[in-house]
């Protein structure tokens, strides 16, 4: 099958104060911590959608045949202006994809395991939607099928995935992320991280 990975990271990290995607995490960026593992996972593209900061962000990147940034000049609209970008740029440089995982750079605990256990249990199961479970709740990182990507371009302003997750829950699995709960929204988070 052939699945590919969008990483949206295109926001501004007001809350933080400064880009989280240039935080340091096990030796390197949090942008490329996440770049890393989605290019070991057995998905055949990694789309980097950046927006603010991109141009100190940008240099930051490690490339390869698997990676490709693309830059969300609408970012501010909210997280639904990255999904329609990724989507986008998916149909152009991958466009038999047969479906795409949406994932962020800010919850550190995501494998290449994890991301392979989205795929694995979307050929198993032929849901169209597999999800992270965690804290109760259904989200990211999360798989769609093709079919579902109009319904995700349809997305507008702050608007996330979980809005067309909770419209096909008859036809989302999931997969267990106990630590899916963990992102770095702020200073005091990233600290509590990295102790």
């Amino acid at each position: 099958m052939n699945y590919s990975i969008i990483i949206l990271a295109a926001g501004s990290s007001t809350r933080f104060g400064k880009p989280k995607q240039l935080l340091n995490y096990k030796g390197r960026k949090l942008i490329q911590h996440i770049i890393s593992i989605a290019s070991e996972s057995v998905a055949n593209k990694t789309i980097v959608v950046l927006g603010a900061h991109h141009e100190l962000i940008s240099p930051q990147i490690e490339m390869n045949e698997k990676v490709h940034v693309f830059i969300n000049e609408e970012w501010n609209e909210g997280i639904a202006s990255s999904i329609r970008a990724g989507l986008k740029k998916l149909q152009i440089i991958n466009p038999a994809s047969d479906g795409a995982i949406l994932s962020v750079c800010d919850q550190p605990f995501i494998t290449t395991q994890l991301l392979n256990d989205l795929i694995a249990e979307k050929n198993q199961s032929q849901k169209n939607i597999v999800a992270c479970e965690y804290e109760n709740t259904m989200g990211i990182p999360v798989l769609f099928d093709k079919t579902l990507f109009p319904d995700l371009m349809e997305l507008k302003g702050d608007t996330g995935a979980k809005k067309i997750i909770m419209q096909h829950k008859s036809v989302t699995a999931t997969i267990s992320f106990p630590l899916g709960n963990i992102d770095i929204d702020t200073s005091e988070e990233y600290q509590a991280l990295m102790k």
